[in-house]
């Protein structure tokens, strides 16, 4: 499932943007964000004095006020717009998943059986004790219980395996998940959960309320900013009795518009904004976070858990080898397994023609002419086939293939037995031929890695992160397949006991971990990692266990959620440096200007040459709220990813967004300057 991207400022959700900024402008709010209450609280002292001053009640000069008050207001109502913008972003693609759901349907039973009359209707709208049938090539809707019929099912987006598994009544292997698909046969289901009250249905009332709690590390910018902001309106209210003391009073308006330039507004103003994106960009990519918190942790996790089947691996098994009973050439079990796969459409069948064409040239069958048969493979014989003329040939699992031929008068060969243990011993799928009452042999299919995962478990080592393959394998067939891979390490024979012991160990060791997960024996350590990616298909205890779901219940997408998380870190310390250093060139703007009267020598300090005192202040406060507006596309779209360590990236951010924030606003302020004197509006 892709999900278009938004642009950055939709009309619509712009306009509506603009019209929650004010609305944040309750005092309620506003109080939420220590540093931009400041600059609220100095808008309105600047907008009493302005209006005493027009009214003739205070003595002054009320448009240069109402001129820095109508700037903070805007300031105000900047960050107010960069939360609102956020917050829209997400609402939007809440609605845009809603959507999609409702293009999911069943076929609704009116009696427990299958010849029953049925009625299409929408997945959404099915209730817990509803009955379904789902047919060949139907997507089961809802999770529940098989009460009629047996069927081959394609679980391989929950458990990772690519080998089809029986669903059948009756027995242990009757519950089914929503989102797998039926391959063969049919069955009858009744729902056990209400889709309505579903995991994701609750993940997207939270994303659509866009309601979450401050992350660790966002706590810890926020009380940094306090203690500055602290600290200058101490600094700020000590400079009015010394300025009495000197005999040139400095004015309320000038001190505001001091402290709301020296305090480190553009960060405030954008932090929450940049907490929302990042859960905004955690969905453009199909995943839905339950907190910020989640997405934060992804940033900062040095140890990744991945699952070796469909995440590490193609999760299609291939066909790798052909291997002869006694007495039987290659080509002769080549040809026999080509021809009962010619009908087969999963991709191990598709593997197996395309290894016969590689390996001896068989290609260009006319089957019509050869008046050929298919047997198609279904949950009771467990194997497939092929009719030509008096050739019966048979392919499938090793028990099926062994009831076949001793069914037809044969008896199946130790030898045979012997090829299918080796290719098990390896971790491979053994599939044994027949043809009438003889086996031909075995076909070995094996486990695929996939293109370029090498190359990325190689990025994220240069982040300083450990890759772990996690696999049922045994050791021998582990060891080859993480060597192929590139992981750092793997774990064999994996049981959820040893999932979750593995997990604490490295916690122990003061590492946080991600890993993901679908089943729910997967449950106990997606609840002990750090970072606990559910697969969407998946279980409800995974997905219950989990803090974060991925839609399209691709276990590769781990690695994409990192990239994510680290982004939204760097975006918050890259614009956090911006704000801090672009106060040194505002130092140079307003505090010459402010007391050159009182203390003549900080003259020295308006190396920018600014027209006038009032120039300089109202300059000051002007790029101080045109910055944030700027600055939004960045705190929405996030810096660009780069794989580098902690150390390579903080000189990065000190380089770009240090040097950069000095430098901008002396040239922006400058400007500013210029335009206001031009146009004798100072």
């Amino acid at each position: 499932m892709t999900r278009k991207q938004q642009p950055l400022f939709d009309a619509v959700m712009t306009r509506q943007a603009l019209i929650d900024a004010l609305k944040k402008c309750d005092p309620r709010v506003q109080w939420r964000n220590p540093v931009m209450f400041v600059v609220y609280l100095g808008s309105i002292v600047t907008s009493l004095i302005a209006l005493a001053m027009l009214s003739g009640y205070r003595s002054g000069s009320g448009g240069f006020t109402a001129a820095i008050a109508i700037w903070l207001w805007f300031t105000v109502l900047f960050a107010n717009f960069a939360e609102a913008i956020a917050e829209g972003r997400s609402k939007a693609q809440a609605n845009a998943l809603k959507g999609m759901k409702k293009t999911s349907w069943a076929n609704k039973l009116t009696a427990a059986r299958h010849d029953a009359p049925a009625e299409r209707v929408p997945a959404e709208s099915l209730r817990k004790g509803d009955i379904v049938l789902a047919a060949a090539g139907d997507t089961i809707p809802c999770d529940g219980e098989v009460i009629e019929g047996g069927a081959s099912v394609d679980e391989s987006a929950i458990t990772g395996e690519s080998a089809p598994v029986i669903r059948e009544s009756g027995g242990d292997f009757a519950s089914v998940t929503g989102g797998t698909r039926v391959l063969s046969d049919w069955l009858v289901i009744q729902c056990s959960v209400n889709p309505g009250e579903t995991f994701l249905d609750r993940m997207i009332a939270m994303v659509e309320g866009a309601q979450r709690r401050k992350t660790p590390s966002e706590i810890s910018l926020t009380i940094l900013l306090v203690a500055l902001t602290l600290v200058f309106l101490f600094a700020t209210a000590t400079l009015w009795p010394f300025s009495e003391f000197a005999g040139q009073p400095i004015s309320i308006t000038v001190l505001v518009a001091l402290l709301v330039c020296l305090i480190p507004t553009t960060i405030g103003g954008l932090l929450s904004a940049i907490g929302v994106a990042g859960m905004s960009r955690m969905l453009a990519a199909n995943v839905i976070a339950t907190s910020g918190r989640a997405v934060e942790a992804a940033g900062d996790i040095n140890v990744l858990l991945l699952d070796k089947t469909g995440t590490i691996t193609l999760g299609n098994r291939q066909a790798s080898a052909f291997l002869t009973a006694p007495g039987v050439s290659e080509q002769q079990l080549a040809d026999a397994a080509q021809l009962a796969s010619l009908a087969d459409e999963t991709p191990e069948g598709r593997s197996i023609v395309v290894l016969a064409k590689q390996r001896f040239n068989l290609r260009e069958r006319d089957l019509h002419a050869l008046d050929a048969s298919f047997v198609p493979f279904s949950a009771q014989t467990r194997m497939s086939g092929v009719n030509i003329q008096q050739r019966m040939i048979r392919k499938g699992a090793v028990d099926a293939i062994k009831r076949h031929v001793e069914a037809n008068g044969g008896q199946f060969q130790p030898e045979v037995m012997a090829l299918v243990e080796q290719v098990a011993r390896t971790g491979g799928t053994p599939l044994v031929v027949a043809e009438g009452n003889v086996a031909l042999g075995v076909v070995a299919l094996k486990d695929i890695v996939k293109g370029g995962i090498k190359e990325r478990f190689a990025e994220l080592r240069t982040m300083g992160i450990k890759t772990v393959m996690i696999t049922g394998d045994n050791p021998l067939t582990a060891a080859a397949i993480a060597a192929e891979a590139g992981v750092d390490d793997f774990l064999s024979e994996a049981t959820p006991e040893a999932k979750l012991a593995l997990i604490r160990q490295y916690q122990s060791e003061g590492r946080l971990v991600a890993m993901t997960g679908d089943g729910t024996n997967d449950a106990p350590a997606l609840a002990q990692a750090d970072v606990a990616v559910a697969m969407n298909s998946g279980t409800q205890a995974a997905k219950e266990a989990g803090n974060m779901v991925d839609l399209d219940s691709n276990p590769t997408k781990l690695i994409e959620v990192v990239h994510i998380g680290k982004q939204m870190l760097m975006t918050r310390g890259s614009l956090t440096t911006f704000s801090i250093a672009n106060d040194v060139a505002k130092y140079f703007a307003i505090i010459p200007a402010a007391f050159a009267v009182t203390w003549p020598q900080l003259n020295a300090l308006n190396i920018m040459h600014l027209h006038s005192p009032a120039s300089a202040i109202l300059s000051a406060v002007i790029f101080n709220a045109l910055i944030i507006v700027f600055l939004i596309p960045l705190a929405l779209k996030g810096v660009s990813y780069r794989p580098l360590s902690a150390a390579a990236l903080l000189r990065r951010n000190l380089w770009i967004y240090g040097a950069g924030g000095m430098l901008v606003p002396f040239v922006g302020i400058k400007v500013i300057d210029l335009l206001l004197t031009i146009t004798g509006l100072v």
